[in-house]
């Protein structure tokens, strides 16, 4: 039998188990984990067999044959050609989107009618044929013109991913979302937040703090910080607002505050960029490799064809599969580092923020009915953040100022 009370090691901390759920909450919960992570892995298998099947029954060679014979010029045959085969592939993965809308309703996370999900899905869609058949283009442009297209498409990357990051608050998020500014509706709590952010020495002004209506579509509570530069902002969710007491709200923030002090954006950029450089040149190889071995099979002569695309797309679906336990360790180390910092940085302001820090991540594991006995595999491989055990945990008894403790982020 297994002990679940056992201390186990999540990210730096060891957690004694602190998190509990009532018998029926922890069935669902742990119902809803098994549904989760089979979406996850089984997410990333179907799209391997997709662009397998596409591959190997030669409808991508197909469909670039046909825009060879609409076009003259490369690349206008990539505008016939890739905007069709991306809604392809969209559309043979509507069916698991679906699936996971149908599970997040099921349990409860999710109150989104299937016409408003819909309508969503679209616009993601309609986003992804023209940033996708853009990208395509100027990829192809650079395989045509270099054998080092990897080493250029890297180069261009790292602008193209700040401006991404840049734009995302301002245009592509209010696009699903309705934003307002949080001192709109709620004043008074940003006289508070305006209290933990004075602790830092930053200058975050209540123009970049903002809620959002997630209570249209979502249960559970979330905050989080997005943008870069002079987009950057912090968000809180309003059904956070709804159900958390004040304190615990500061908590929160003062959570998201880490992100924004310790630059977490902007170092999480700089380390995609450099392990993206490393993923781009195997891939190149990979893809090259795969092209010469299967190529006549598939009715692809190199990786300037069209078709190639599917190739392309399938190394980046494996090596982003590979590289997923790579980006979600260091997503838990910046989300623990952020836990520490919120709990010092409202030190003085909350009463006992070890308590009101324990009850927060207790309600959020409640509303999200996350599991509290997670594989430590699976919490490798696909967790962006410690599992909420391991942070109730830690909460509860992070406490630098007493006899003998070292705050991390601010001086006793």
């Amino acid at each position: 039998m297994i002990d679940h009370s056992a201390a186990w090691t999540a990210g730096t901390a060891v957690a004694k188990l602190t998190y509990t759920l009532a018998p029926g909450t922890l069935e669902r919960a742990r119902s809803l984990y098994h549904w989760r992570t089979a979406l996850d892995f089984g997410g990333t298998l179907w799209g391997i067999l997709v662009l397998l099947a596409v591959l190997n029954f030669r409808w991508a060679a197909r469909l670039g044959t046909w825009a060879a014979t609409i076009a003259p010029r490369p690349w206008l045959q990539g505008l016939c050609f890739a905007p069709l085969f991306l809604l392809v592939l969209s559309l043979l993965q509507l069916p698991l989107a679906a699936l996971g809308h149908h599970i997040s309703l099921s349990y409860g996370q999710s109150i989104q009618g299937w016409g408003s999900w819909f309508v969503d899905w679209s616009k993601a869609l309609m986003l992804d044929l023209v940033a996708g058949t853009f990208v395509l283009s100027v990829l192809f442009a650079i395989i045509r013109t270099s054998r080092r297209w990897w080493l250029w498409l890297w180069a261009i990357s790292l602008p193209t991913q700040i401006l991404v990051v840049f734009v995302l608050p301002l245009v592509i998020d209010p696009m699903f979302n309705h934003f307002e500014p949080l001192a709109q509706t709620h004043p008074e709590l940003v006289q508070q937040l305006e209290r933990v952010v004075a602790r830092t020495g930053v200058s975050i002004p209540p123009a970049r703090m903002f809620v959002m209506k997630a209570s249209e579509k979502y249960t559970s509570s979330n905050a989080y910080v997005t943008g870069f530069g002079s987009s950057q902002r912090v968000v809180v969710w309003d059904t956070t607002l709804k159900s958390s007491p004040p304190d615990e709200i500061l908590l929160v923030f003062g959570h998201e505050l880490g992100h924004y002090v310790l630059h977490h954006i902007e170092r999480g950029l700089a380390m995609g960029a450099v392990l993206s450089l490393f993923f781009l040149w195997i891939g190149s190889h990979f893809a090259g490799f795969l092209v010469r071995r299967y190529g006549e099979g598939w009715h692809i002569a190199s990786l300037e064809d069209w078709a190639a695309t599917a190739v392309l797309l399938l190394v980046l679906s494996i090596l982003t599969f590979i590289a997923e336990p790579i980006y979600n360790s260091i997503s838990r180390a910046q989300e623990h580092q952020a836990d520490v910092f919120g709990s010092e940085v409202v030190h003085g302001i909350v009463a006992n923020p070890q308590k009101v820090n324990a009850e927060s991540f207790q309600r959020l594991g409640e509303q999200s009915l996350e599991y509290p006995y997670p594989s430590p595999f699976v919490v490798f491989w696909t967790y962006t953040h410690p599992p909420i055990a391991a942070r109730e945990a830690f909460a509860a008894n992070y406490d630098p100022w007493q006899p003998g403790g070292h705050p991390r982020y601010f001086s006793k």
